[in-house]
């Protein structure tokens, strides 16, 4: 009890009303610290925990809007303490995003945050001499940055971004730290994903047009009717990622980002209102469609990510589709054997341990063994026991090339070119070509013609353009009399649809670039796609050189087409 007045003064009603405020807000905090200690992967065995936290959550939240009055006079509540429980609230929302990868939650996580800062829950928190406090301050704006990220709330980002700046400079000034430059660190990432994108959509007012990369009704090419193809779902994706020069931010590569954003749809907000925050019940149905799971892997171990793959493979229901994107430096074959299997081509480094850092030793170990932490092709053997679709962005994605399906189950490979032309390679930082294609080919292709910038009523009209683009290739790849079936098994999914259509785009834009004149250059599937009815189809060419004409840069391209066709 607070000073407010002696225990034996206050009413027997508003004692209980404290002590059940002090006993729910111990019980939230057990349930909340032990999510740390759930296991990430799977579906099964978190689904009660989360709800148990969630009911904990939604009762305390409820109980102090209804007995404020007497919790500030009688408990002395502060209002940071309340923006300490709206915060975990938030928390909680994203967390359950994550494995969800429902992005409604993202919406309840952006609620609670928001309100936070707009009744300024934490203001008091600099008055008082106790830098573990500041450093809760830091952490809400580095979780309300991550979360209006990925909602591409931009503008909000810039003012977050700022006010995370002072905040920083007024905490170390105060207080004698030793995690300045890990705070500075983390305001550089933030602002090295602001600037990710290399092309600005700007208004007539030069104002900068945020775009939604996510998956829109209509975004999609549809199937025609009586068009045969697979009736397969994506169901769980794992995101990888381990580019040790690219863009990271909070256990995000920027290619991780973009591949999570390009396997969701549009959110919708069901519940909550932004200045009233509200609790949205987790076992409640989104109106739409669910997204595909996704595990997030920044730099995982092969243990880890045996672990994840296994768990997912394991939980796949029946007519689904695991996907993995692999964004990883390449590991290579040290030497040719009269034999070759699935290990001898090398893969993708997914984890880098000391002895990398070490060239001398590594070259020493890999003359006799295998690097440890490389996802070798073979070691996705066990799971093309079911439906399995693989990107791999790597200097040596070629490695998957090399793959086998032993067990009749549709298995396809997207691989990204292995070398891009010198100037190409500048901006490797800001993310992979390849997976920009995937995830924005419009901007990709902007990018590869030197574009820096557009105005908004010519990407509208070129973003018009590659609707139609997609629209025929769909259609070509579902009429191929030669392509492999397993790509038409995979057609019947949005996603793999989509993914599918601009892999055949950004394949067909590098052929046809000048600068990318190496065989090396361009990007490779498994199976082969038939070159000529795809990739290299007269009417693929056509499609690329008129939206290089639009744009006035086919100067930039080769024009192979017939004249006539």
């Amino acid at each position: 009890m607070s000073a407010g007045g002696a225990e034996e003064d206050i009413p027997l009603g508003e004692r209980k009303t404290v002590t059940d405020f002090c006993y729910l807000l111990d019980k939230s905090k057990q349930l909340f610290n032990g999510l740390r200690d759930l296991p990430q992967y799977g579906h099964k065995q978190w689904q009660s925990y989360f709800g148990r936290t969630f009911d904990v959550y939604t009762k305390l939240w409820k109980f102090q809007q209804q007995h404020r009055q007497v919790l500030d006079n009688r408990y002395g509540l502060k209002r940071w303490q309340i923006g300490e429980i709206a915060s975990k609230i938030g928390q909680l929302y994203y967390h359950y995003y994550l494995r969800t990868s429902e992005t409604s939650y993202l919406n309840e996580a952006f609620s609670f945050y928001s309100a936070i800062r707009q009744r300024s829950y934490y203001s008091q928190v600099n008055k008082e001499d106790r830098p573990e406090l500041v450093v809760k301050k830091l952490r809400y704006y580095a979780r309300y940055i991550v979360v209006c990220l990925l909602l591409n709330k931009m503008d909000l980002v810039k003012d977050l971004v700022k006010d995370l700046s002072d905040e920083i400079e007024d905490y170390t000034h105060r207080f004698n730290t030793e995690d300045q430059l890990e705070w500075n660190l983390v305001l550089q990432e933030v602002a090295a994903f602001i600037e990710a994108d290399p092309v600005m959509v700007l208004n007539d007012d030069n104002t900068v047009v945020v775009t939604s990369k996510r998956l829109v009704e209509g975004g999609v090419p549809q199937l025609e009717q009586g068009m045969i193809v697979g009736q397969l779902t994506l169901a769980d994706a794992l995101i990888i990622g381990n580019c040790s020069n690219q863009v990271k931010f909070s256990e995000l590569t920027i290619d991780m980002f973009r591949m999570l954003q390009a396997l969701e749809r549009e959110p919708v907000n069901l519940a909550t209102q932004m200045n009233k925050p509200g609790m949205l019940d987790p076992s409640e149905k989104p109106a739409k469609r669910e997204n595909p799971h996704k595990y997030l892997l920044y730099k995982p171990t092969f243990s880890q990510l045996y672990t994840f793959l296994s768990a997912a493979f394991k939980e796949l229901p029946a007519n689904s589709v695991l996907l993995m994107y692999l964004s990883a430096t390449g590991v290579f074959p040290t030497g040719r054997s009269d034999y070759e299997g699935p290990y001898d081509f090398g893969g993708v480094l997914t984890n880098s341990n000391r002895d990398i850092l070490n060239g001398e030793t590594v070259h020493k170990r890999n003359q006799a063994h295998k690097e440890m932490h490389c996802l070798h092709p073979g070691d996705l053997y066990p799971f093309t026991r079911k439906p399995l679709f693989v990107v791999v962005d790597s200097s040596n994605s070629v490695a998957y090339k090399n793959f086998t399906n032993l067990f009749g189950q549709p298995v396809v490979c997207l691989l990204s070119p292995t070398v891009y032309p010198k100037n190409m390679q500048d901006q490797s930082q800001r993310g992979s070509l390849f997976t920009l294609f995937l995830y924005n080919p419009l901007m990709a292709f902007l990018y590869v013609c030197g574009l820096s910038s557009m105005r908004s009523g010519l990407w509208d009209r070129c973003q018009e353009f590659l609707r139609k683009v997609n629209r025929d290739l769909g259609q070509l790849i579902s009429r191929s009399r030669s392509i492999d079936q397993a790509f038409l098994q995979f057609f019947g999914d949005e996603f793999l649809r989509l993914l599918l259509v601009r892999f055949v785009f950004c394949s067909a834009t590098m052929r046809l670039h000048k600068v990318f004149r190496e065989t090396r250059n361009y990007p490779e599937t498994y199976p082969q796609l038939p070159k000529e009815e795809t990739v290299e189809n007269p009417m693929v060419q056509k499609h690329v050189l008129e939206l290089a004409s639009i744009l006035d840069v086919q100067n930039l391209f080769c024009d192979n087409t017939l004249d006539d066709y």
